[in-house]
C-alpha cells in the first residue's frame, strides 16, 4: 500500500494543465470527500502497528503535495487570465504604427543634397540671424550700395547692424573665412525677405547655394556642373544661360531648364516659351574672394543659388507657395510615398 501511495505521489509531481476543469478534477480526485485521500485514510486501521508510522508520513506527504499542486495550478491560471483582461490576446498583430510624411520642402533639399555629394560638395550651414558683413558688405555689397534694393530685408531695431538673413550667400562667406581652397560646398537653409504674401511669394522660403573655388575653375566648369544637376534632378537636359546681374558673381547669369510644351501645365509654367527659370549663378566677383581672405589673382570659382520653395513647386505641381508652411495635413498626407 505504501508504494501505491508513493506511486501516486510521483504522479502528482508530474501532473501539469491550464484547464480550468482539469485542475478541479485532479483535486475531486485526490482532495475531494470521495477521494483516494480518504481511501487511504480509511486503510490506516488495516496497516500492521510496525507501519503505521511510515503510512502516515507517506499519506501526509501525498496530500501536501496534491494540496501545493491544486493551489500552484490555480495560481498560475488566475494570473494569466488577469495578463490576458489588461493586455488582451497576446498572440494577435500589433496595432498598424501611421506612417509619417516628409515635408515636401525637405524631400526636394534631401535630393539636391545628394545629386551634389555624388560629385565632390559637402552640406554647410550658417546662422538665421546674421550680420551686415556676412550678408552684404563681404559679397561686394557695401553700405549704401543700390543692389541692397534687390532684397527687402527684416533688420533688428535695436540693432541696425543686426538682421535675418536674405540669402544663404552668408553661409559661403562664413566658409570661405574658416576654409583653404579648394571648397566645393552647398549651403541650404530658409531666408527670409520683407515681401507680401500671395501664392507666388512668401516672407520666408528657403534656398541651397552652391560654391566650388579652386585654381583655373572657368565657366565651362560651371556649365557643366549644371547641366549634370538638372538632367538629375529634373530628367531635363536641355539649359541655356541668359546673362543676368547679381553683385557677388561677374559675369552673372540666369539659368533656364527647357521644361517642355506637352500638356497645357507645361505652357501655364512656362508662359508658353518651354523655357522655365530655376537659378542664378555666376563666377565669383574676385572682390569677394579678397574680402574673405582668398587671393583672387591665385583662385577662382563659380557660385549659384536656387529657390527650394519653387523647384517643389514645380516637381509636385503645388499652385500655392502657402501651402507648404500652413501644416495642412491632408496636404501633406499627399507625400507619404515620397522619399
Amino acid at each position: 500500500m505504501i508504494d501505491t501511495i508513493k506511486e501516486h505521489i510521483e504522479e502528482v509531481e508530474k501532473f501539469t494543465t491550464d484547464d480550468k476543469e482539469a485542475i478541479e478534477a485532479f483535486r475531486i480526485k485526490y482532495l475531494g470527500k470521495k477521494g483516494l485521500l480518504n481511501d487511504f485514510f480509511a486503510e490506516f486501521k488495516n496497516v500492521p502497528n510496525e507501519q503505521k508510522k511510515e503510512f502516515g508520513q507517506t499519506i501526509n506527504k501525498l496530500k501536501s503535495a496534491a494540496t501545493e499542486k491544486v493551489n500552484n495550478l490555480k495560481s498560475a491560471l488566475e494570473n494569466s487570465t488577469e495578463e490576458q483582461g489588461i493586455y488582451g490576446d497576446l498572440t494577435r498583430p500589433g496595432e498598424p504604427m501611421e506612417l509619417g510624411a516628409r515635408h515636401p520642402i525637405s524631400i526636394v533639399k534631401n535630393q539636391i543634397i545628394e545629386i551634389f555629394s555624388r560629385i565632390g560638395f559637402n552640406v554647410s550651414e550658417g546662422p538665421e540671424i546674421e550680420d551686415d558683413w556676412h550678408n552684404f558688405t563681404a559679397l561686394n555689397l557695401p553700405e549704401y550700395h543700390p543692389a541692397r534694393d534687390m532684397q527687402d530685408t527684416f533688420f533688428i531695431q535695436t540693432d541696425p547692424d543686426v538682421l535675418l538673413r536674405t540669402h544663404t550667400s552668408s553661409v559661403q562667406v562664413r566658409y570661405m573665412e574658416n576654409n583653404k581652397p579648394p571648397i566645393r560646398t552647398i549651403s541650404p537653409g530658409r531666408v527670409y525677405r520683407n515681401e507680401a504674401i500671395s501664392a507666388r511669394s512668401h516672407c520666408f522660403f528657403h534656398q541651397v547655394e552652391g560654391l566650388y573655388i579652386d585654381k583655373d575653375v572657368s565657366f565651362a566648369d560651371l556649365k557643366q556642373t549644371l547641366q549634370y544637376f538638372t538632367t538629375e534632378l529634373f530628367g531635363k537636359s536641355k539649359i541655356r544661360l541668359r546673362p543676368s546681374y547679381f553683385p557677388f558673381t561677374e559675369p552673372s547669369a540666369e539659368v533656364d531648364v527647357y521644361w517642355g510644351l506637352e500638356t497645357e501645365t507645361d505652357y501655364r509654367m512656362t508662359k508658353g516659351t518651354g523655357w522655365l527659370e530655376i537659378m542664378g549663378t555666376g563666377m565669383v566677383d574676385p572682390n569677394v574672394l579678397d574680402n574673405c581672405g582668398i587671393d583672387s589673382k591665385e583662385y577662382s570659382g563659380f557660385a549659384f543659388g536656387m529657390g527650394i520653395d519653387r523647384i517643389a513647386l514645380l516637381l509636385h505641381q503645388i499652385s500655392d507657395i502657402r501651402l507648404l508652411s500652413e501644416n495642412d495635413v491632408r496636404f501633406l498626407e499627399q507625400f507619404k510615398s515620397a522619399l
